[in-house]
């Protein structure tokens, strides 16, 4: 759920410091991160004596930083078990999902405690798919009596500053084609904002820095409006909490304008905004429910995506009293 790139890069694990060890396994992206912040703030204020892990890919190292207090496991997807002995961890958290895959990780751990969904294993709430994300986590902790607040979505502030603070960030970028709203209608977003007075810059993963130049130059703003692939996970949320507002796809650059109460609007295709959209705060989120097809892997964009157009977007901006 992010739109940036995964760069293979190397994280130093910290050693054993002596307390008991808690780790969660979310072995997902970027947006998996940052709706599952509530969860993690609730683990971190129940368990305030242990070291606390997050089992993910090591790209994700920054973002976790500004979760506080969780040392990166890496971990690539449920591909391999996890690095780690049986008996080491003394609770085990699944926030990864209900399927046997996640499970059978978790249980190789032979944690002391384990938190998770109803399985032929143990005990648990059951799975509930119409759950928002942020709901589904805080609900399961609160089954094995730990509390937490759905909308304590708010990250630490980034240690470097942005390089364009102020400046409005079209995330042009997304995953999945099902994700990718048409790059006119980006462009022409772009030049009806730059006309109202926006400072409008260009993001999203090195993968998609062709896909950026080509919005830049169809709304005719100089390249240097374009931060696709030169920014750092850190730089690119720094960027974000620094907005004056965030247009993007159901991406990390979303749900980092989520963390940031920055302005948004939000655009989805083939994921329900029920499930994943944004908490109350300066955000608008467009869609056409009843055109979705919901194939997230889709090479096309999801028609309830495509039913969105550049107006669309304006009017929403504003209403966010921004033009």
């Amino acid at each position: 759920m992010t739109g940036m790139d995964a760069p293979h890069e190397a994280v130093v694990q910290e050693p054993a410091d002596g307390r008991p060890e808690l780790l969660v396994l979310r072995a997902l992206k970027l947006g998996d991160l940052l709706v599952a912040v509530p969860a993690l703030k609730g683990l971190r204020q129940a368990f305030p004596g242990h070291r606390l892990r997050y089992a993910a890919q090591g790209w994700l190292s920054e973002a976790l930083g500004l979760v506080g207090g969780y040392v990166l496991l890496p971990t690539h997807g449920l591909d391999e078990p996890l690095p780690l002995p049986p008996g080491v961890v003394d609770v085990a958290v699944n926030l990864h999902g209900s399927g046997p895959e996640s499970q059978g990780r978790i249980e190789a751990l032979k944690a002391r405690r384990t938190l998770g969904h109803r399985s032929a294993h143990r005990n648990g709430p059951p799975w509930r798919p119409e759950l928002h994300e942020r709901e589904r986590w805080v609900r399961l902790l609160e089954w094995h009596g730990i509390d937490a607040d759905p909308l304590d979505v708010q990250l630490d502030t980034p240690q470097v500053p942005s390089p364009v603070p102020g400046a409005t960030v079209l995330h042009v970028g997304a995953a999945y084609g099902s994700r990718l709203w048409p790059a006119e209608r980006f462009a022409a977003v772009a030049t009806a904002l730059t006309e109202a007075g926006h400072r409008v810059v260009f993001t999203g993963g090195s993968s998609e820095r062709d896909r950026a130049e080509e919005v830049c130059r169809l709304a005719g703003i100089p390249g240097t409006a374009v931060l696709a692939g030169v920014l750092g996970l850190g730089e690119f949320a720094a960027t974000i909490a620094a907005a004056r507002l965030v247009v993007s796809a159901d991406t990390g650059a979303a749900h980092l304008a989520s963390a940031y109460g920055t302005p948004s609007v939000v655009l989805f295709g083939p994921a329900p905004p029920e499930i994943w959209g944004p908490p109350p705060g300066p955000h608008i989120v467009l869609t056409r429910a009843e055109l979705r097809r919901g194939d997230t892997f889709a090479a096309r964009p999801d028609p309830a995506l495509l039913a969105v157009q550049a107006s669309d977007v304006m009017a929403a901006v504003k209403a966010l009293g921004l033009v």
